[in-house]
């Protein structure tokens, strides 16, 4: 649940025979104090009013979250959902026996549900690329599908590296998948979870990667030559420094990034793949170099961690995209429907794909909220008090 203060009211001045256009959203506070921007569902017909009376006005309104049927789909983490210009979703995740990668697409979010899932490329029989297909992220860079994925080695299971597949069919579902290789970090260890983005004309890489084989993986950024190839340096991003980073093992990995209200946001996962798995946040302003370190912030806190209420675990390995009305940020990510596990969590694949709206609180920084947050049983009422004075 997330609980909304009751009585909440907007003020608008306007002139006498003037338009006014009631906002799509508004500031609403949260039971937790949390301000957020909210769609609202007004009571006219339309959102423009005009008076023709000096006077005030009262105009009721419903709150509304953009819900989806959760879970999405199930036995896929690592969810990846990516809105083309085509007007397709598309959607890729960890299979659960770690041994191809899959894709669907749908014209709406939920159609993905009872999409059809087709293999475009499964596991060799041996050698690099046999073992652990995690993580795959559908791209579309000049003109061309491409997927990033990690692998490992029949012979060495864990020596898992990111590595590319590329095909330019104009259908992803239909193409012939190339082999482009392995991405040569600067060095040679256990690396996974790579995605690119595309920010004021430089292309960039971000991965989680530990240093030398040791326990502790970290998050490092690099810009591209090509969807491969790095170029230049590759940069510590973040280290599990926090303890809600470290429960179980010491972790970053997962980074999606959102572009929004001035700043570049990179979304990570933290600690062991059980229900102490949580989202973390780094924050750069979007006109800094996001190869210098000093650029980014990391908060302290993690922004989205298990809920025994709504019975969700472990939520992390996110993605974001966008909601069909084209404005709505989303939340792609996994969770446990349970928290108990028995065994090595990476081989309980009840991690299931999860959408949900992402908020904005009045600050402009993203606002997570809990896994599985759905608003009270009716929507809370609001209402835009018109204030009209002579023109």
């Amino acid at each position: 649940m997330i609980l909304i203060k009751e009585g909440q009211k907007l003020n608008i001045a306007g002139k006498l025979k003037e338009t006014i256009e009631l906002p799509k959203r508004m500031p609403v506070e949260l039971e937790n104090g949390v301000e957020v921007y909210m769609t609202v569902k007004w009571e006219l017909s339309s959102s423009s009013v005009e008076y023709e009376e000096v006077g005030t006005y009262s105009i009721s309104g419903k709150v509304m979250l953009k819900d989806y049927s959760n879970p999405l789909i199930e036995q896929r983490a690592d969810p990846y959902i990516y809105k083309h210009k085509d007007g397709y979703y598309y959607f890729t995740g960890s299979y659960p026996l770690y041994d191809r990668i899959v894709l669907r697409r749908a014209k709406t979010i939920e159609e993905l549900s009872d999409a059809e899932e087709v293999v475009i490329w499964e596991a060799h029989e041996s050698g690099i690329m046999s073992e652990h297909i995690w993580a795959p992220e559908l791209h579309y860079i000049n003109n061309k599908w491409v997927i990033h994925f990690a692998a490992g080695d029949k012979d060495d299971v864990w020596a898992i590296r990111p590595y590319v597949l590329e095909t330019d069919s104009d259908n992803p579902l239909e193409g012939n998948w190339e082999e482009k290789g392995q991405i040569n970090t600067h060095f040679q260890s256990f690396s996974l979870d790579a995605t690119t983005f595309e920010h004021k004309g430089k292309r960039y890489l971000v991965w989680a990667q530990k240093v030398d084989n040791d326990t502790v993986s970290n998050l490092y950024i690099a810009e591209m030559e090509n969807p491969w190839t790095i170029k230049g340096e590759q940069v510590l991003l973040a280290t599990p420094e926090y303890s809600w980073e470290q429960a179980g093992f010491y972790v970053n990995e997962g980074p999606a990034m959102i572009n929004r209200n001035g700043n570049v946001y990179i979304a990570y996962s933290g600690s062991a793949t059980d229900d102490r798995y949580s989202m973390g946040l780094l924050i750069a302003e979007e006109n800094s170099d996001l190869l210098n370190p000093q650029s980014w912030t990391k908060l302290a806190e993690p922004v989205m961690v298990s809920n025994e209420k709504t019975g969700e675990y472990g939520p992390g390995h996110n993605s974001f995209t966008v909601a069909e009305d084209g404005e709505t940020d989303l939340l792609v990510y996994h969770a446990r429907p349970y928290k108990k596990i028995e065994g090595n969590p990476l081989y309980d694949f009840n991690r299931h794909a999860r959408v949900q709206e992402l908020l904005w609180k009045t600050n402009g920084s993203p606002y997570f909220g809990i896994p599985g947050q759905r608003l009270t049983e009716n929507n809370p009422e609001v209402k835009a008090i018109v204030t009209i004075t002579e023109a």
